[in-house]
């Protein structure tokens, strides 16, 4: 599936509410190779999510991993494991469900978690508790705004251009440096803009 697509619940109803297009990866000209979205999205070497861009070894900001249920920082990026995952008001099966997730490896950030629970905010601004085994550690990024983003050969702004991701395309997330960040999908790498893409902010997206 190549769509974010959110459906919320009211009154014990299930009304769809809004659909986010990601449309596949797409590349322009002869000299650029096409990027194609996998569904489930598979990059190889996608870091674990940790704080920010890099693993859930890394050491918090506030030093107080271990303080954490999970003994990870918060917040941390992770992306969603299945292509059905519900939205919950608290965490726990007993609360209302408010929406369900259909977008399987979509990015989100943890902005808070008990045990088994993980408050989630995605990239439109919304915030629920998923439980923790509808979650992942593979790091993945959304492209924003409404154009194709470029895939950079360098992590320069004229760099030549190795492919266009398009338009709320998810893919697979290496690391940011310097204000750029490398990125996958389709078997085709770049660096883009790290304000062209969602998932890489270190602070809390929502609350």
């Amino acid at each position: 599936m190549s769509g974010f697509e959110k459906r919320r619940f009211r009154r014990g109803l299930l009304v769809r509410t809004s659909i986010r297009e990601a449309p596949i990866g797409q590349a322009n000209g002869k000299r650029r190779r096409s990027l194609a979205l996998a569904a489930p999205l598979m990059a190889a070497g996608m870091a674990l999510a940790g704080c920010g861009p890099g693993g859930k070894g890394e050491v918090c900001p506030d030093g107080g991993r271990l303080s954490r249920p999970s003994g990870y920082c918060v917040p941390r990026y992770l992306s969603l494991k299945r292509g059905e995952v519900f939205a919950r008001r608290g965490p726990g099966k007993d609360y209302p469900a408010m929406w369900v997730y259909r977008a399987q490896g979509l990015p989100v950030q943890v902005v808070a978690e008990t045990t088994d629970w993980r408050r989630v905010c995605d990239p439109d601004g919304g915030a629920a508790w998923v439980h923790r085994s509808m979650v992942d550690g593979k790091r993945t990024v959304l492209a924003l705004g409404e154009r194709p983003v470029p895939l950079r050969r360098e992590p320069k702004p004229h760099a030549p251009t190795a492919g266009l991701l398009k338009a709320r395309s998810l893919a697979g997330f290496d690391r940011c440096e310097g204000g750029w960040c490398k990125v996958s999908a389709g078997g085709v790498s770049g660096w883009v803009a790290q304000g062209e893409i969602w998932g890489t902010a270190p602070a809390p997206q929502c609350r």
